[in-house]
């Protein structure tokens, strides 16, 4: 299998640190293809319409995406049923979580395309204002509703941790752990997982 994109992509990130988590990273061969918001990444595009990462190819050659189907293929792959439980009230459960990582990392790509890539002078106040706020309040619920959750390594933890992570990398300035005790007690323990340290963000 080969899954394509850059590791300081918090999607990507999330595909490589679950296939560590399922023993499958020594069977992912991962090709480091990077994507820009106003550019045709030709590979990319090749393997999907939407030419966005990440997209894994499997052994015969399919191409699966987005972030949250290749997770699910990697467990699938493995027999892995912690990281997604088939019990239904824990299943979902745990997605929602999953889609409130997910979340929280698309606002906080979206939030540093728009402050760092656009050009100076053509930032959306507003637009950046209102994320600000998604962004602190997906955190805040992190922190007060999902700490049951958050003690187990799944799909939706993993999630969380590796947008924590990014937001650290490319964001500093939010200071998050200042007033999140629980998940910040969280995100420190978690990224001293194996899964974590072997795909940690370097600055390049």
């Amino acid at each position: 299998m080969k899954i394509y994109g850059d590791t300081i992509s918090p999607f990507v990130r999330m595909c490589l640190v679950t296939a560590h988590e399922c023993g499958l990273a020594s069977k992912l061969e991962h090709v480091k293809e990077a994507v820009k918001p106003t550019q045709e990444n030709s590979k990319l595009t090749s393997l999907s319409a939407l030419g966005k990462i990440p997209v894994l190819e499997t052994d015969h050659h399919h191409p699966i995406y987005d972030s949250r189907v290749i997770i699910e293929y990697l467990a699938h792959v493995a027999g892995n049923k912690t990281l997604i439980p088939d019990d239904g009230v824990k299943r979902f459960r745990i997605l929602t979580l999953q889609a409130l990582g997910q979340g929280l990392a698309d606002v906080a790509v979206a939030y540093r395309y728009e402050t760092a890539m656009r050009p100076q002078g053509l930032q959306w106040t507003e637009w950046m204002t209102r994320t600000e706020k998604r962004i602190n309040a997906a955190m805040d619920d992190m922190d007060k509703n999902w700490q049951v959750e958050l003690a187990d390594v799944t799909a939706g933890s993993i999630a969380a941790a590796v947008a924590l992570s990014y937001i650290d990398f490319r964001l500093p300035a939010f200071k998050w752990r200042d007033t999140r005790s629980h998940l910040s007690a969280f995100h420190t323990s978690f990224s001293t997982r194996e899964s974590m340290l072997k795909t940690a963000l370097v600055a390049s």
